[in-house]
């Protein structure tokens, strides 16, 4: 495959297992198509019309040819300069051991032609909380009304890139472009592919208490493996003896909302949240409100979409490897 094939077969993905449907995908994209063309001139050299296709804005391929042919990719969560320099390194002839400055005969472990990251990095970062616009969509399904979904999401996506924007967004990137090592970042394309993932594993089951909604969570591989680890899913509100109530999943659109809306969502009678991490200040929030929260966990929950996509690559025959916090979990379909 080529790396734009595979940069194409994600965006199919993301938009197939979007919470908002492929009407409200379409929906999106010709909301960004009229805020284009209503642009002055002047404004439109620098609007990212790659947002015209790919209602994603941060899941980008970052650096690299789209030609490029891609038969062995090493994939993580996250993927900084130092999981560049790394697979550069295991791109290098390697040394034995004893015979320093001696290369190895053998094959080593490089031959790496593509580093995918979850988390975006550059222009994929900073553009982060556009892609929280779906969230109003998945708020307004779960009871709360569109327009206050709406503006409290408004005021979060703005803290948001307010936050986001000190950040060194370019530090993995530059050393990609330094390295000439090809990288892709697909962020919210994944998250959408384990948010289907969960809302399906739970849809056909019935849970009286949290107990037993925690139980059939952590069935999931990723998470009997995370918690190996001691970071697998943890009730942060509540009680295992609890009712679970309405039960809410949130594991895409960019990040966490804010606490004003998570009062929204108890206003709508949610009383259960799954979700893969949550800050201290909404934990606070939730045990006033009486919400369950169940944190999944970052790394697992996010692994999930990681290994949806991993798998289709790999039965298109491009081998992949593991890196940064990736639990490689394989699934026959």
């Amino acid at each position: 495959m080529t790396l734009q094939e595979i940069y194409d077969l994600a965006i199919g993905m993301g938009i197939k297992t979007d919470p908002r449907g492929a009407n409200g995908v379409k929906r999106f994209l010709e909301r960004t198509k009229k805020d284009y063309e209503e642009l002055p001139a002047k404004k439109k050299e620098f609007f990212d019309r790659e947002s015209l296709k790919n209602p994603y804005s941060d899941s980008r391929i970052l650096y690299g040819d789209p030609r490029t042919q891609v038969k062995k990719l090493m994939a993580g969560i996250d993927a900084g300069v130092a999981e560049v320099l790394l697979l550069d390194r295991l791109n290098q002839p390697r040394l034995d051991r004893g015979q320093k400055g001696h290369p190895s005969t053998g094959s080593g472990q490089g031959g790496f032609d593509l580093l995918i990251s979850h988390h975006p990095s550059g222009h994929a970062l900073a553009s982060l909380h556009e892609v929280m616009d779906m969230q109003i969509d998945m708020f307004e399904e779960a009871g709360v009304p569109a327009n206050v979904a709406h503006v409290l999401f408004q005021e979060r996506m703005s803290q948001v890139k307010r936050r986001i924007d000190p950040r060194n967004h370019t530090q993995a990137t530059d050393a990609a472009r330094l390295l000439n090592v090809p990288f892709l970042a697909l962020h919210t394309i994944w998250d959408n592919l384990g948010h289907q993932f969960i809302k399906k594993y739970l849809g056909g089951k019935k849970f009286t208490t949290v107990g037993e909604l925690m139980d059939e969570i952590n069935k999931i591989p990723e998470f009997v493996e995370a918690t190996k680890g001691k970071a697998g899913p943890s009730l942060v509100s509540g009680s295992e003896k609890n009712r679970t109530g309405k039960i809410f999943v949130s594991f895409t659109g960019g990040t966490n909302a804010s606490k004003e809306l998570y009062v929204e969502l108890a206003k709508a009678g949610v009383g259960t949240i799954i979700e893969m991490h949550v800050p201290e200040d909404v934990v606070q929030e939730l045990r006033k409100l009486h919400i369950n929260f169940i944190n999944t966990g970052h790394m697992a929950s996010d692994s999930i979409g990681a290994n949806i996509f991993l798998d289709e690559l790999e039965r298109r025959g491009v081998n992949v490897i593991p890196c940064s916090g990736l639990i490689r979990i394989k699934r026959k379909s």
